[in-house]
């Protein structure tokens, strides 16, 4: 499959591939029909719940808290989906193997970015902290103090994070592992299958979705058409939809975050900025309730971003454990599953 090159596309020009191994002309067995229908039916739940005619704005850290929160739970289900099969890793072909392996350190990197650039704005929240510290006082030489940090945090906002900028890069190619291999003679191998396209469908959804927040850019978001013979298929078009549409109405701001606790923060600032370059003491009251302003998007700016590193992280972990379990099992079955684990840690 080659790599798309438009910034706007669809993942499957040549049509779905996934199509063939909808239940109805596989005739899969009733237990394992009721599995995938059960992992299915919550994946639409949770699509239902992220849509923003429900949530309110898309592009908030309190949207993005549960859109990573969905996303483990999904990750979380397919342990169990896993499980419910009965189908233990030295029954895997080795093709699904690689693919597992190959995403699984993406999503790790693409973690290590997000987590990365949320240090980087919390950086930016201590210096804002410094700045309200310093207005606390009524000396003309800690209003020059504060005035210079507020330059210095919208600089640092302004910055880019070199660590981020390889995020979509990392989406291209997660969006081209979509192609997943086909699946004979196998019913246990096509539940799997169908259920990590599921998984890797949302997963690139909340990702292009994070990487627009933090980038300024709706570039990098994602088209996906899904075919309607998934029992999540109507629920993710309508929320993709939505969400592409809902981002795509705001300025662009080229680098700088885009998400509302951020802007708030943003817009006090700059209201505050000229009135302490003016020399106006903390007694005027236009002063007293900008500062007031402020602290309370900073607050809101520390809970949302505590609350988004907490998620990041777990969805980490989870990732993370999923390969090192899948690792452990293909070092317990043999020489040929240990040569095949040391070639692809290798790549």
């Amino acid at each position: 499959m080659s790599r798309p090159q438009d910034a706007q596309r669809t993942f499957f020009p040549f049509g779905n591939p996934f199509r063939m191994i909808s239940p109805k002309s596989s005739q899969l067995p009733s237990k394992l029909l009721a599995v995938l229908n059960n992992f299915e039916e919550s994946l639409a739940e949770r699509f239902r719940k992220l849509d923003p005619k429900e949530t309110g704005d898309v592009l908030s850290l309190s949207w993005m808290e549960l859109a990573m929160k969905s996303l483990c739970e999904t990750h979380s289900d397919v342990k169990n989906l896993i499980t419910a099969l009965e189908l233990p890793v030295c029954d895997w072909d080795d093709k699904w193997i690689d693919v597992y392996l190959d995403i699984s350190v993406k999503l790790l990197d693409i973690c290590n970015a997000f987590s990365s650039e949320i240090s980087r704005l919390n950086q930016g929240r201590l210096m804002l902290q410094c700045v309200l510290h310093n207005l606390e006082s009524s000396s003309p030489q800690q209003f020059i103090r504060a005035s210079a940090s507020l330059d210095r945090w919208r600089q640092h906002i302004s910055s880019r994070n070199p660590r981020f900028e390889n995020c979509g890069s990392i989406l291209e190619s997660l969006m081209e592992s979509l192609d997943l291999p086909k699946v004979k003679n196998s019913p246990k191998g096509k539940v799997l299958m169908r259920a990590m396209y599921g998984v890797k469908v949302q997963t690139l959804f909340v990702c292009s979705v994070f990487v627009a927040a933090f980038s300024g850019s709706a570039k990098k978001l994602l088209e996906l058409s899904v075919s309607d013979t998934y029992l999540w298929g109507l629920s993710f078009t309508d929320l993709l939809t939505s969400v592409n549409s809902s981002i795509r109405k705001r300025p662009s701001s080229g680098s700088v975050a885009i998400f509302k606790e951020l802007e708030a923060v943003d817009a006090n600032v700059k209201k505050l900025s000229p009135l302490i370059r003016s020399g106006e003491g903390t007694v005027e009251e236009s002063v007293r309730s900008s500062v007031s302003n402020l602290h309370r998007g900073v607050d809101c700016l520390s809970q949302g971003l505590d609350l988004l590193e907490k998620e990041v992280d777990g969805f980490f972990q989870i990732v993370l454990t999923g390969r090192d379990a899948l690792l452990s099992n293909l070092r317990a079955n043999g020489p040929g599953s240990a040569l095949m684990q040391k070639n692809n840690v290798e790549r």
